[in-house]
């Protein structure tokens, strides 16, 4: 999941907790003394369901079906295709465009982390979260993440794959979305 889905999963918790949910990807380290309690319980929160959504099969069998040389960085493409589907499918509703909103008064007031500093002013300004509802947008995300990361750009060579397997994973994620809001019916997720 990239930022929507887990602005969603945690959009009736606090806004601290919202806002460690949301730059999770950019904290290193188990250590998370230096963040206040609630943004560490999000960060926390954050990891907990990356890792069930990477375990999940239908996340599985979609890294399966990645071409061989770039199913190592797969993992990052879907979780930003997961967003365009859930923007997809909620675009223009109430409950999306307040999260939207709520997410970007987040971003715009507080300093991320290292690692996300210089791209999310980015996704704000350029509305990355209503952007993703467009395949293509998406598609331009994914390859643009490519070009952050070191050598080839891996990311923008999965982009035909994502072209040619869409319907396939539009049913990986209509099956994985209620699995994962199934899963955390059942816990105790903090809301602080």
């Amino acid at each position: 999941m990239n930022f929507l889905a887990h602005a969603w999963l945690v959009s009736a918790g606090s806004d601290d907790f919202l806002y460690g949910n949301l730059i999770a990807d950019g904290v290193k380290g188990h250590d998370l003394s230096a963040w206040p309690a609630a943004t560490a319980l999000g960060i926390r929160h954050h990891r907990r369901v990356d890792a069930w959504v990477d375990s999940h099969p239908s996340v599985v069998n979609a890294r399966r079906r990645a071409p061989t040389g770039q199913r190592r960085y797969a993992g990052i493409a879907l979780d930003m295709v997961w967003d365009h589907f859930l923007a997809r499918d909620t675009a223009g509703q109430a409950d999306q465009e307040a999260i939207i909103e709520r997410c970007y008064r987040l971003l715009s007031t507080r300093t991320a982390p290292n690692r996300l500093a210089s791209m999310m002013p980015i996704l704000v300004e350029h509305d990355w979260l209503r952007g993703y509802a467009d395949f293509s947008f998406t598609c331009r995300a994914v390859a643009g993440i490519g070009r952050r990361l070191s050598g080839p750009n891996q990311l923008a060579a999965l982009v035909p794959w994502l072209y040619d397997d869409y319907q396939a994973l539009e049913n990986d994620f209509q099956t994985l979305w209620p699995a994962l809001l199934a899963e955390l019916s059942h816990q105790d997720t903090p809301q602080s």
